[in-house]
């Protein structure tokens, strides 16, 4: 009994704010409806419409069902959570979601990068474009970020799982996150451990950073050299909407994840978790849908053609 009882994590949510469970929950459930409907009308629009059938949307598609998964992965546990108090997860299942939640932040990082390489070709070589963004090498592209994802994630929790954690097992979180779990690390050998797994967050979040910078550079200057005001406009309509996406999910993660584990603060760090892992994956249909003329076009499209299927019916 007291081994089943200390190999289960409590996680306390946001029990200390009593008052406000409620309204997170509401906030929560909606978020991850948006999400749920958003990105799966998203999925279906560029699935049937061949307009969209372009490496930009070839893209989001993989990005939108990145996100499904991410919130999809948290969101459940923090429903059951707001509804009562602490929430008892094993540690087989605290690990589940550990490897889960990492698979999906670490692909979306590497994901945004790729986006990123896609607009600065599309801006900056728009003749060589078709060439250049080859349908073979797209696939490779998506399957590298969904590859990297799974191997960051694979060896982290691999690391984390064979160190062993001190007790209490409580976590003033909603979720089992990595800088939540690494304060349970027992002293032994914890330096090197963190230090392993600080490179290991480094390379996945700064690496794609450097990526994203470096394609944003290259669309300023390509712009910057335009003579056509109009081009210019198209230009930045074409990249506005992942660079906002880009701000808020790097912006969150880089402060959760790349800060050293003794200064983490677990009560601010799960509001920030809230906003990257709920919030933004609700509003990234949003930002690539509203100013985004070829996918209203395409979703007045099928409504039409859903509308004439009933009416002859």
């Amino acid at each position: 009994a007291n081994r089943s009882t200390e190999e289960r994590f409590l996680l306390l949510g946001f029990s200390d704010w009593p008052s406000l469970q409620p309204v997170l929950f509401a906030l929560v459930l909606l978020c991850y409806l948006l999400t749920l409907t958003g990105n799966c009308a998203l999925v279906l629009l560029v699935m049937r419409d061949p307009r969209l059938h372009t490496p930009m949307y070839y893209f989001l598609c993989h990005l939108a069902l990145v996100d499904a998964g991410f919130t999809t992965s948290v969101v459940p546990p923090l429903l059951t959570n707001l509804r009562g108090s602490a929430l008892r997860l094993p540690r087989g299942g605290c690990m589940a979601q550990l490897c889960a939640s990492l698979a999906l932040g670490s692909s979306e990082c590497v994901l945004l990068a790729v986006m990123a390489l896609d607009r600065a070709a599309a801006v900056c070589h728009p003749l060589r474009y078709a060439g250049l963004a080859s349908p073979r090498l797209c696939r490779a592209l998506a399957c590298t970020s969904w590859l990297g994802g799974l191997t960051n994630s694979a060896a982290q929790t691999a690391l984390l799982a064979a160190r062993p954690l001190c007790a209490p097992l409580q976590l003033d979180h909603f979720i089992c996150e990595l800088p939540a779990l690494l304060k349970l690390a027992c002293s032994g050998g914890r330096d090197t451990i963190e230090r392993q797994m600080f490179a290991a967050r480094v390379v996945i979040l700064l690496v794609p950073s450097t990526v994203i910078l470096a394609s944003y550079g290259a669309v300023g200057h390509a712009i910057w050299s335009m003579r056509s005001s109009g081009g210019r406009r198209k230009a930045v309509g074409t990249c506005g909407s992942h660079l906002t996406a880009v701000c808020l999910f790097y912006g969150s993660a880089i402060y959760t994840y790349l800060q050293p584990t003794h200064s983490y603060n677990q009560g601010r760090g799960k509001f920030v978790s809230l906003f990257y892992t709920v919030v933004t994956p609700a509003l990234n249909p949003l930002i690539y849908t509203l100013r985004n003329k070829e996918v209203k076009e395409a979703a007045r499209r099928l409504l039409g053609s859903l509308g004439r299927t009933q009416a002859r019916h």
